[in-house]
C-alpha cells in the first residue's frame, strides 16, 4: 500500500503543477496534462480504497 500512496502523491504533484500552469499561465496544454493526470488519480484512488478495505479486514 506505500507504493500505492507514493504513487498517488507522485500524480497529485504532477496535476498541481500542470493545473496551475493552465489557470496562471493560460497554458492550453498543462491544462489537457491536468484532465488526463486527473483520470489517472480517479484509478489509483479507486484501487487505494480497494487496497485499504482488504487491510482493514
Amino acid at each position: 500500500m506505500k507504493e500505492l500512496v507514493g504513487k498517488i502523491a507522485e500524480l497529485y504533484a504532477a496535476f498541481e503543477k500542470d493545473a496551475k500552469a493552465q489557470v496562471e499561465n493560460g497554458n492550453k496544454a498543462a491544462g489537457t496534462r491536468a484532465r488526463k493526470v486527473s483520470l489517472e488519480i480517479e484509478k489509483a484512488m479507486k484501487a487505494f480504497r480497494k487496497a485499504s478495505l482488504d487491510a482493514a479486514r
